[in-house]
């Protein structure tokens, strides 16, 4: 225990020589005594030097030793490796629950320690605080919940919103994440207690963006109550315009107080995040990250699959794109890919790219077969009820029309309206089949053996769905039945897959971390009016070109989690510069427009790295 307790120690050693070696300046607080020891942002546990308790009135209040900040961290590592060593054996549910409660003991406690617990050990943090972990707390939250964290608004708060917004102790905000709770992951409408997503995706600000934690805020807004929740309203979810006045009412009310903060919308049931997005893009900095964010890691790993069939990137207008799921996520790919394509081609076809999802009138077939088979059966009937989009299918959503295909084009291949998913994979041997469909199991064992006949030497598979039990497949079942030669993206973490004879099939987790947090920085450093499509997808080239020609051979399409923070500020620095390219940068703080345009590449990302917040205990100094 105590090795880990040192390794830990040497952890923390290591990330304070990378960084800056300039003392914190005094933090002016206006607390003294047990109140100061109640706020997490101040509170230091025992790591108050003498001097502080005395000027703060803490003497007597805490034991007499001072224990310094590696003891404290190393201590923290030490409970958290003991716990897990008392949990061995349990079901994977308690497990997860039980590693995100001690992490947020720690967070209600001392946030400084807790976010840098967090930042130096991302990789094994990650998948508590977020995904694939952050499902099962929202299921969970209404038991979970101890101490308000975020903003809630509701239908109940309608007219009060503008002063509401003053309640929140903060004067500075910089980012907000928020969501109605509509389509948490690929879980459903899990009203109030969606609030975990912004929680978990606010965290991971912080410890790959370097967002200052006392300048950002979770909201929920618009929920209602369902079963199993005792937190939310219990009248039905608002609809049409009485929805739309809400989400209006609450947006005017943050630009009012917070006129420079980035909005990111998160887990909107389709309709609205479409509808949301187009409502509100061009008159405040704000994005959808189901819908931009995921097009963005998507289209990373789709550019990456061509380099990995050792072809130039302009050949990506030629990959045949095989999407299950027509909701927000699959559709903004789809939209971002063609942006893509039209670049490389100056072409505005998508003859490449074929659409499949659920017809309107399965859905009540689909929840009697999810509550009377087992997964298994159901996930083999489901991939024959996912269809493809023809322009002749009724009812068709209209952010889904532009990619259904007419009889004209796919009538060589043999294939129709509703034409299943197996039959779309064996007539158009697809070079990518990408899921983001939320349904478990759909890559089903015959599905994936098709792959086996694609035209790509190296066909890439992308199972994109949260959480793991929504993955479209696992990764051992992917390399088992498409063949050792593929390329697997998955939106959950899996391990890595022995293929024998020494090699590995690798894992790559295509999840939205990689890109939101520098969208976010890079829109937030730049004093973007508005994030442009232009800057979303210079955040996907970036991301896509960070990785070596040798790892994208080797069938490693992104980096590890590892090194979040410096692909977070390349990332940033990228959306910087085109936010001055495309004349929306009005500067940060005192860097306005003009400086910032005559930096160089360099410069950019240096800059975006020296506004990334770091925790660090600061003096404390009291003042009334």
């Amino acid at each position: 225990m105590w090795k880990v307790a040192r390794s830990a120690a040497s952890s923390l050693r290591q990330s304070r020589r990378r960084m800056s070696t300039a003392i914190p300046g005094p933090c002016i607080v206006h607390k003294r005594g047990t109140d100061i020891l109640h706020d997490p942002w101040f509170n230091k546990d025992t790591g108050f030097p003498l001097t502080e308790r005395d000027r703060l009135g803490l003497r007597g209040l805490l034991p007499p030793r001072v224990i310094s900040f590696e003891q404290q961290y190393a201590r923290f590592m030490d409970a958290y490796v003991s716990l897990e060593k008392n949990t061995q054996g349990q079901p994977s549910n308690i497990v997860s629950l039980a590693k995100w409660r001690i992490l947020n003991r720690l967070h209600d406690r001392n946030e400084t320690l807790y976010y840098r617990v967090l930042i130096d050990n991302i990789k094994n943090f990650a998948p508590i605080i977020y995904t694939p972990t952050v499902g099962l707390v929202c299921q969970n939250y209404s038991g979970l919940y101890r101490r308000p964290r975020g903003m809630y608004f509701s239908a109940k708060d309608k007219g009060e919103m503008m002063s509401m917004i003053y309640n929140w102790p903060s004067r500075q905000v910089d980012m907000i994440v928020l969501t109605d709770g509509s389509r948490i992951l690929g879980l459903g409408d899990l009203g109030v207690q969606g609030i975990g997503i912004p929680i978990g995706k606010l965290d991971m600000y912080v410890a790959a963006a370097g967002i200052n934690p006392q300048r950002m805020t979770p909201v929920s807004v618009v929920f209602h109550m369902i079963m199993f929740t005792d937190l939310g309203l219990r009248q039905p979810r608002l609809e049409g315009d009485e929805y739309l006045e809400i989400v209006d009412e609450f947006i005017e009310a943050v630009h009012a107080r917070w006129p420079k903060a980035v909005v990111q919308f998160e887990d909107f049931q389709m309709k609205w995040a479409f509808k949301t997005l187009e409502r509100y893009r061009n008159r405040f900095c704000m994005f959808n990250d189901d819908i931009q964010g995921t097009a963005g890691v998507a289209l990373a790993g789709l550019l990456g699959a061509v380099r990995a069939q050792g072809r130039p990137l302009t050949d990506f207008a030629n990959q045949k794109i095989v999407v299950v799921g027509a909701g927000s996520a699959g559709l903004g790919v789809l939209k971002m890919a063609l942006q893509a394509v039209s670049r490389m081609t100056e072409s505005t076809a998508d003859s490449h790219f074929f659409l499949l999802d659920k017809d309107v009138l399965v859905y009540l077939f689909q929840a009697v077969l999810i509550l009377c088979l087992p997964m298994l059966i159901y996930a083999i009937l489901a991939a024959l009820l996912v269809g493809l989009i023809t322009k002749e299918r009724k009812g068709i959503d209209p952010a889904a029309a532009p990619f259904a295909k007419s009889h004209g084009e796919i009538e060589g291949l043999g294939l129709g309206e509703g034409s299943s998913l197996i039959e779309v994979v064996k007539k158009v041997k697809p070079h990518v089949l990408l899921g983001l469909s939320g349904v478990g199991g759909v890559f089903t064992e015959q599905v994936l053996t098709a792959m086996r006949e694609s035209d790509s030497t190296k066909p890439a598979i992308f199972a994109m769905s949260n959480p793991t039990e929504n993955a479209e497949c696992s990764a051992a079942n992917a390399f088992k039945y498409a063949g050792k030669d593929i390329v697997f993206a998955s939106g959950s973490p899996f391990a890595n897959v022995d293929l024998g004879n020494g090699k590995t099939g690798h894992v790559n987790q295509a999840n939205n971390m990689y890109l939101f947090p520098g969208i976010g920085l890079g829109s937030l450093v730049s004093g973007a009016r508005i994030i442009t499509d232009k800057m979303l997808q210079a955040a996907a080239e970036c991301l896509a070109s960070y990785m070596t020609d040798e790892e994208i051979q080797s069938g490693i399409l992104y980096p590890s989690i590892d090194s979040i923070r410096d692909i977070t500020a390349e990332v940033g620095a990228a959306v910087l510069r085109e936010a001055i390219a495309d004349g929306v940068a009005e500067g940060h703080g005192d860097v306005g427009p003009k400086e910032l345009s005559h930096m160089c590449e360099e410069e950019t990302i240096q800059y975006v790295k020296d506004n990334m917040w770091f925790p660090v205990y600061s003096p404390l100094v009291h003042e009334k």
